[in-house]
């Protein structure tokens, strides 16, 4: 029986730069939609899926994400007095005490296989999910990683979420090719970084979710610095493809790329749509601006 998923990565040290100035003291993680951060989704989605362990690499200067993970007495003490429960419990029920939260510091931007590398000490020997929160998946099942969760409890088998993309945005993701297994699972044989249309081995671009072997940590200290002079996540699980199979898993939802500011905004839209005391509010307020702009 495969062992049980019980941690996860989040790599967080990332510059934001698509967002400067707003990322200059504000963490890329820490930016909200509508009411709260995109870390904070991320880490509801791992504890859906039964996570234990939140081990999230950080850089010296994201010091806000461990605030927000922690207690502020000041804050919780004047909502306790001032008779806002509604507003207390949504502060101090972010995580539950029975999960752990571990905090290291990536001293060297060299990329997402050096970010997960930075974990592998917290990690040991056992299998483990991967969560970037710039890649926000809305589902109204089961979120994202508890699909993932799903096929590697069934298989075994390490697993990459992956979605279809345009074929002229190839050049923008990681692409894996895949063959049809005869229990109906897509088995990767070939991972692509960023791929011209004409290079590419198909259309299926990888998203932020993972679920990987341990062995991975030894393809990315061997694979050494690839694109861009970084130690790629993508060099390492091609590796590891030579000795384990690795599954790629379309998931089920609607996926929004809040790394760039069109995919924030259309995130921001979507979610304030599934808050009664928002909604009709907004669509009034969408349907005037579209009115404005000789759309409608």
């Amino acid at each position: 029986m495969p062992r049980k998923i019980r941690k996860a990565v989040f790599p967080v040290a990332g510059l934001g730069t698509r967002f400067l100035p707003a990322t200059k003291s504000i963490p890329k993680e820490m930016l909200p939609i509508v009411d709260k951060p995109l870390i904070q989704y991320a880490v509801e989605e791992a504890l859906e899926a039964g996570i234990e362990t939140l081990i999230f690499i950080s850089s010296t200067r994201k010091h806000t994400i461990y605030d927000h993970f922690s207690s502020d007495f000041e804050l919780e003490t004047r909502l306790s007095h001032s008779g806002k429960p509604d507003l207390l419990d949504r502060i101090t029920d972010i995580v539950p005490d029975r999960v752990d939260r571990v905090y290291v510091t990536q001293t060297e931007a060299l990329g997402l296989g050096h970010a997960i590398l930075c974990a592998e000490s917290v990690i040991g020997d056992e299998p483990f999910a991967i969560l970037l929160a710039d890649d926000m998946v809305k589902n109204k099942g089961a979120g994202a990683l508890s699909q993932m969760v799903g096929l590697y409890e069934e298989t075994g088998s390490s697993v990459i979420g992956v979605e279809e993309v345009p074929p002229e945005r190839t050049k923008s993701y990681g692409i894996v090719g895949v063959d049809d297994t005869e229990a109906g699972h897509q088995a990767i044989h070939t991972m692509v970084e960023k791929p011209l249309p004409e290079d590419a081995p198909s259309n299926l671009g990888i998203i932020g979710r993972y679920v990987l072997d341990p062995s991975v940590f030894r393809h990315l200290h061997s694979v050494g610095k690839g694109s861009g002079g970084e130690i790629q996540l993508t060099d390492g699980i091609a590796a590891m493809l030579e000795t384990r199979p690795v599954l790629a898993l379309a998931l089920q939802g609607e996926r929004y790329d809040c790394g760039s500011r069109h995919g924030f905004i259309e995130a921001t839209i979507k979610y304030a749509m599934e808050h009664d005391d928002m909604r009709d509010d907004v669509l009034d307020h969408m349907f005037a601006v579209l009115k404005s702009y000789g759309r409608i």
